[in-house]
């Protein structure tokens, strides 16, 4: 079984910083992509950024600039620091990862439970 574990959300003034952290465990074989996700209330959940092994990165156009995605592939760890908030980044922040369980040798993707960042103007 695999699980995904955010930490870091929070309350932040606009032009505040926060860092998101998302540590994966489990019966984990490899990891091919981790990111993260976002769902503000009644809007669809966008992609934030997301990192592959090779370190290669995808940002949001809303958020270029501001937000780094990094990764720690010895701790199956993904971070996501946040500068320049504003109250449009307001949402609930999902961890997301493309990996190779040892159950399951095909890619699955898995999802964690989700983190609210809230940024006041």
């Amino acid at each position: 079984q695999v699980q995904l574990v955010e930490s870091g959300g929070g309350l932040v003034q606009a032009g505040g910083s926060l860092r998101l952290s998302c540590a994966a465990s489990g019966s984990i074989r490899s990891i091919n992509v981790m990111g993260w996700y976002r769902q503000a209330s009644g809007k669809q959940r966008e992609m934030v950024a997301v990192i592959t092994s090779a370190d290669s990165t995808n940002y949001a156009d809303s958020v270029k600039g501001r937000f780094t995605i990094s990764r720690d592939n010895a701790k199956n760890t993904v971070y996501l620091q946040m500068n320049s908030l504003k109250p449009e980044d307001t949402a609930v922040y999902y961890c997301y990862s493309n990996l190779r369980s040892r159950i399951w040798t095909t890619p699955s993707d898995y999802w964690g439970q989700g983190t609210q960042v809230t940024v006041s103007s």
